[in-house]
């Protein structure tokens, strides 16, 4: 199974969908962003791959990587 990274986007029927990247089905439903957003960061630091966050209008409002970042701080 190859990793995906973990979407947090509101759900059709209302509520947020934590959602893998390229699936047609949600992998859990939420009646609030905040219970998504937490389920999402366990899934992604889980697989180790990156948590995209959606606005209401499903635009890209934050990303948090938990694996291999392409792009790590430098310092």
């Amino acid at each position: 199974m190859t990793k995906q990274n973990q979407h947090v986007t509101p759900h059709p029927d209302g509520g947020y969908q934590v959602k893998a990247a390229g699936a047609s089905k949600a992998t859990k439903r939420f009646s609030t962003q905040k219970e998504a957003i937490a389920a999402g960061r366990e899934i992604a630091k889980k697989q180790q791959v990156e948590l995209i966050i959606h606005n209401k209008e499903g635009q890209i409002r934050e990303r948090d990587s938990y694996g291999n970042d392409p792009f790590p701080p430098r310092g």
